[in-house]
């Protein structure tokens, strides 16, 4: 029998809208009837840990915990709307605080958030589970949230525990994504342009073969000592858990509903099978999570393209110092998580840059990864899906993500610190992360994992303590120029001739009742070499060469489990140090947080490779000696590495922000964009105003982090200045002056993107939305492209979206995302006005481009941009797509959780803030 009544699963696969007509209304009603399953409940009271949270530890993870759906369940979502238990109880108090944040207090955190205490209390316990009637672990679900609670007496039966739970709530999901993972989710799930686009992706970052996946459970295993072998343990406990899941509920028929859709069971007989889960399952899983998240780096060749479009526009040096000044390397305005005037070096401009390998002008060609395209695969869709996933692969402007606000004991009312943070990782249907509580020998904690990594809490709390993170973005992936020899897959390594080793992952999908894609196939193929897979083909001074990308993760997506692992343990985590040290077993490019009762902490972890003298990582460089990593050993992808001292860290700072931001002095992220206005200065000004005024409250810091997620950053912080230019003098157009009008009012009344009231889907200040939407794109370009060329400014735009605002579509999930702001050209829009004006600007760019520096020509380009945006219709700037009709505004920013399978949740209104997210206050410590 199933724990509860089989749940829904609404949420995974990038399906059709709708199931095909043949699917009637009386023959769904009798289908529902025969599937439904009755419900498994308890009474039982669940183990409580030793808790120093005192009541003052919320989360939220939206739209609920629930992630499995029988067929049953999901056609009764498609057919009525209906919501199985816990699958969307979390989306309504998470959206409800765009609107209820101003008159927030410490009493209604819960209002919004669930308690993240230690436990259940007896009373609220929904379920209790031995699962697999073992003896020594038990899962407890609570009433309010349906959140597993797992306590066990042996570390194999917690890590049992662990997996079954995790099959419980996400085992389509994590199918979905071991496959995505190893670049087969097509024959999977189905050929949608959007499956095609999504296995391209991940694929083109890491074409492993199962031997490569298995060589980094081994690696850990064998180098990790005690912790890598514990670590094995517990993988192999945890898979165990989880196939011991999918026995069950294929035995009693309750297994998610996508499994029949999508053609891998029958839903009459029973026929076909569930693939059992394996250790390299859980690598592939990781690998995606670590592209997705956690590897910074790359677009070396689309740096190099810009900055000899510079050159070619300005002469070599001039062309270099504008680069340089669009690039914003160490801006000397860029908002600081580290703002105590602490430096540390990393990835700086070399005095004397050794190795590049710049390509001839014209001479760049990406290398193809999709091959012997059949069917449906041909479409004019699935090329799209593939050009949009070889851009979201290759290029620096990773979706990052994620945010933080931590206040130090110093400065609240209590004494103690608090923190505001979590994982901004999209919105799926179900959701990436899952909620959990792990209780057993060596194990206790509560929080967020992606499903199928689930044996430790990821991001979340322990007994005394909550840690998080949010991307960091510096540099560990470089771009090897090698030299080609015999024929296009022949290269020179260390003066010999050495074959490209071709990986190739072969396609083909035909027509399920989740998606109805036409058949077809085709093939990805990557040549693989020891300096990384190839990317680009060019020459370099009328060499050929293949451009391959190398990161230090590569091949090595399994070791960063060990620092998961110590962050789960309390014998290990005791204090600010040990936090750090534990942060420094992870190779992802994270930026940590951590609050107790009495310190905050920050760490930077990722493997930073030590680049050989005068290699400028911005830039290619030929693949020899001289210019690879120091002790860089290609059997093995390792190399020297920066010590943990000169990663950005610090202890008890004042407070810490981070919103993807620029992390300390002088330490270079790979992505363009860390200068004068930035999302992080959204939050910097918030919290630092609150700490200056001193007694911080719970209250006060979801306040500002709140207020932060409605704001427009390029309201806030450009548009005043836009404005003093075009008001510089009377402004006698009617259209203009009326848009004017508009936008300085929408200003001085907080320049958010608010509804008129909750659930309205009407904005206040929406014609004044509407004309800054409009604008922004057309004043950019009336700016910059006259003085920088349209060859130079489209090799800009390459390196550096113009905009980033709520209806745009990027990132990893497309539009109506919620992440915002994170990439745009505002800093740069904000120096060159500064400029004109003729204000102080610190690190300028080399030129000023608004009419030539001129401020009555820079005001006629604003104000005939401004009045081509007035004159823009809401269908116009806001032209609809598969969720929304043209000209609905609020529509076009809505969130909207992307199903991933069968089970569809209705659209919220926008907020920018973590998809996951801890409100803690610790009162006490061990």
């Amino acid at each position: 029998m199933p724990r509860r009544t089989p749940r829904s699963t609404l949420d995974r696969l990038r399906t059709p809208g709708r199931f095909p007509k043949f699917l009637k209304t009386a023959a769904i009603c009798a289908l529902v009837a025969g599937l439904l399953s009755p419900t498994a409940a308890g009474t039982a009271r669940a183990a409580t840990a030793d808790d120093h949270c005192g009541g003052r530890c919320s989360d939220i993870l939206p739209p609920g915990e629930n992630g499995n759906a029988t067929l049953a369940e999901i056609l009764l979502n498609q057919l009525f709307g209906t919501q199985p238990a816990h699958a969307e109880d979390q989306l309504g108090p998470y959206a409800n605080l765009a609107g209820g944040y101003s008159a927030l207090t410490d009493a209604k955190i819960n209002n919004f958030f669930d308690d993240a205490s230690f436990g259940v209390p007896s009373g609220q316990v929904a379920s209790t589970e031995k699962p697999a009637g073992r003896g020594d672990v038990t899962i407890v679900r609570d009433k309010k949230t349906g959140v597993p609670h797992i306590t066990g007496t042996t570390r194999y039966g917690t890590e049992f525990g662990a997996g079954y739970a995790a099959a419980e709530d996400r085992l389509w999901l994590m199918d979905v994504f071991r496959h995505v993972g190893r670049g087969g989710l097509t024959p999977f799930a189905g050929g949608a342009a959007a499956n095609q686009g999504l296995e391209q992706e991940f694929w083109r970052d890491a074409p492993y073969t199962e031997a490569d996946l298995q060589a980094q459970i081994d690696h850990v295993a064998a180098t990790a000592g005690d912790r890598g072998r514990q670590a094995l343990d517990d993988v192999n406990a945890y898979l165990d858990g989880i196939n011991a899941y999918i026995d069950a509920s294929d035995r009693g028929r309750y297994f998610p509903g996508e499994y029949v859709l999508t053609g891998h069971k029958d839903s009459i007989t029973n026929a076909g099978t569930i693939d059992h889960f394996k250790v390299t399952d859980l690598v592939a899983l990781a690998s995606v999570v670590g592209s997705l998240f956690g590897s910074g780096g790359g677009g070396e060749v689309e740096n190099a393209v810009s900055l000899l479009a510079a050159q070619s526009r300005y002469g070599v040096a001039e062309g270099t110092e504008v680069w340089e000044s669009f690039r914003e390397r160490n801006d000397p305005e860029a908002v600081l998580t580290v703002h105590d005037g602490e430096s540390f070096p990393y990835a700086s401009r070399p005095d004397d840059p050794k190795g590049a390998a710049l390509p001839d002008a014209g001479s760049v060609t990406r290398e193809p990864l999709v091959y012997d395209r059949t069917g449906s695969a041909t479409a004019s869709a699935a090329t799209a899906a593939s050009t949009t996933a070889a851009r979201s692969a290759l290029g620096s402007a990773r979706r990052g993500m994620s945010n933080a606000l931590v206040v130090s004991g110093k400065h609240t009312a209590s004494g103690h610190p608090i923190a505001v943070f979590g994982p901004q990782t999209g919105y799926f249907a179900p959701q990436l992360l899952m909620l959990q509580e792990i209780q057993g020998p060596g194990i206790s904690a509560r929080g967020a994992s992606f499903a199928g990594l689930s044996m430790y809490v990821e991001l979340g709390r322990g007994q005394d303590y909550s840690w998080s993170a949010t991307t960091s973005g510096q540099d560990i992936i470089d771009t090897y120029a090698v030299e080609l020899c015999q024929d296009d897959h022949h290269y020179l390594l260390h003066g010999t001739c050495t074959a490209m080793e071709k990986v190739e992952q072969k396609n083909s999908w035909t027509p399920s009742v989740a998606d109805g894609t036409a058949a077809g196939s085709y093939t990805m193929r990557a040549w693989r070499t020891a300096y990384g897979p190839v990317e680009y083909r060019a020459t370099v001074g009328g060499t050929k060469v293949a451009y391959t990308t190398l990161r230090s993760s590569y091949l090595h997506e399994a070791d960063s489990i060990i620092g998961f692992q110590m962050l789960n343990d309390p014998d290990h985590v005791k204090g600010p140090q040990d936090f750090q040290s534990a942060a420094q077993h992870i190779n992802f490019t994270f930026n940590w947080f951590y609050a107790d009762s009495r310190h905050t902490a920050y760490y930077n972890s990722g493997d930073n490779p030590v680049r050989a003298s005068g290699v400028d990582a911005e830039f290619p460089v030929w693949a020899r000696p001289a210019y690879e990593w120091r002790n860089w050993d290609p059997a093995t992808n390792t190399a020297d590495y920066t010590p943990p001292a000169q990663h950005p860290n610090s202890l008890d700072q004042d407070y810490y922000i981070s919103w993807n931001n620029k992390q300390a002095e002088d330490y270079t992220t790979a992505s363009w964009g860390d200068g004068s206005v930035h999302r992080g200065d959204l939050l910097e000004d918030r919290v630092k105003k609150l700490v200056t005024a001193g007694g911080v409250t719970r209250s006060a810091l979801v306040k500002a982090m709140a207020d932060a997620a409605l704001a427009d950053l390029r309201a806030e912080d450009v548009l005043p200045e836009l404005l003093k230019v075009v008001t510089s003098s009377p402004v006698t157009d009617s259209t203009a002056a009326a848009a004017v009008s508009k936008l300085s009012a929408w200003v001085s009344a907080g320049a958010r993107r608010t509804e008129t009231s909750a659930g309205s889907k009407k904005y206040a200040d929406a014609d004044a939305i509407r004309i800054l939407d409009a604008w922004w794109p057309l004043l950019v370009k009336a700016e910059f492209e006259p003085g920088l060329g349209a060859d130079l400014y489209r090799a800009f735009t390459a390196n550096l979206p113009v905009d980033e605002s709520p209806s745009a579509g990027h990132g990893p999930t497309g539009s109506h995302a919620g992440s915002s702001f994170q990439y745009g050209w505002w800093s740069y829009v904000d120096k060159d006005i500064r400029a004109v004006l003729g204000e102080p600007v610190q690190g300028p760019l080399a030129r000023t481009y608004c009419g030539g520096g001129n401020l009555a020509s820079c005001r006629d380009i604003l104000i005939g941009t401004l009045k081509q945006a007035a004159g823009a219709t809401a269908s116009q700037v806001y032209p609809g797509d598969d969720q929304c009709s043209a000209g609905d505004q609020w529509c076009a920013d809505s969130i909207a959780q992307r199903t991933l399978g069968g089970i569809k949740h209705g659209k919220i209104s926008w907020q920018n803030r973590p998809t996951y997210q801890q409100v803690v206050e610790y009162t006490s410590h061990r």
